[in-house]
């Protein structure tokens, strides 16, 4: 066999490949549409039809004029937005901190932030409502952010210590002869030089924020505060399973993320590429 058709080969398998994980992961989604504007009496049948007989929009709204989703969407945004900007603001500076710094125990500082999210979230359930209830901040959405911080906050400055590890040092130190102090000059020289990855970061802990679902059940109580995840497994009653209703809102719950990817799709690109180049 030449090289020519083990190239032919090793392509195809590559596009094979692509076309499964695409299908594995969209599918899911796909169907998840369908069943949200299928009728009840189609979703609960004794034969699986696929496509709706009458497709009806009826479930999306059900869903948003009859519950209480909007707020729960909402409180989701304004909780995902509060624990953004908390990880971007202190993640960014302590990861170039680290990055650049040697110090005493800075080994043992990162060894810290990984074996945060070695161990299971649930563990740290019961100290975080303990805390939040002390501090007056339970069933919150600030408290919520906070809860969502110490989880994901670890995790963007380990990502952006690798973005920061690949810029030369003596960018800003030139930025230094000329008068600028550090933080100028990580601000001026090296942030636009690793905009790509902060915003990838940045994408990544908002999509985590934004699906929580163990946190935001066990700290948040009242609907001022609870978030969509919460919201619709609440929908769930002992003798009822609204079906429709359940993927019309993960239609709309999805909505905003795909939008996100819309608008910084171009920076996440080249923000992952970046990491996975240099990192």
């Amino acid at each position: 066999m030449g090289a020519k058709h083990r190239r032919l080969i090793g392509n195809l398998l590559a596009y094979g490949a692509v076309i499964l994980i695409v299908a594995l992961s969209v599918l899911p989604v796909l169907w998840t549409f369908l069943i949200s504007i299928k009728p009840d009496e189609e979703v609960i049948t004794a034969t699986l039809t696929y496509l709706p007989k009458r497709p009806v929009w009826d479930n999306y709204v059900s869903i948003w004029t009859r519950s209480g989703f909007p707020q729960l969407i909402l409180n989701s945004a304004i909780t995902t937005a509060v624990t953004v900007a908390i990880c971007t603001t202190a993640g960014t500076l302590a990861a170039y901190a680290v990055a650049r710094t040697r110090f005493a125990g800075r080994q043992k500082i990162l060894l810290l932030y990984l074996a945060v999210r070695m161990f299971p979230a649930v563990m740290i359930v019961i100290p975080l409502f303990i805390t939040l209830r002390n501090v007056g901040l339970l069933d919150s959405r600030f408290g919520l952010a906070l809860a969502y911080t110490s989880f994901l906050l670890p995790v963007f400055i380990w990502m952006m210590k690798g973005f920061f590890d690949a810029i030369p040092p003596e960018l800003e130190e030139a930025a230094r002869i000329d008068g600028a102090s550090r933080l100028t000059a990580m601000v001026r020289v090296i942030l636009p030089l690793v905009l790509g990855g902060l915003v990838a970061t940045s994408v990544f802990v908002a999509i985590g924020a934004w699906n929580e679902y163990l946190f935001a059940l066990m700290v948040t109580s009242s609907s001022g505060s609870r978030t969509w995840p919460v919201g619709l497994q609440l929908m769930v009653g002992e003798f009822q399973l609204p079906w429709g209703e359940l993927a019309a809102g993960g239609m709309i719950s999805i909505a905003p993320v795909v939008i996100l990817f819309a608008i910084v799709q171009r920076a996440l690109v080249r923000g992952l590429t970046a990491g996975a180049v240099k990192g």
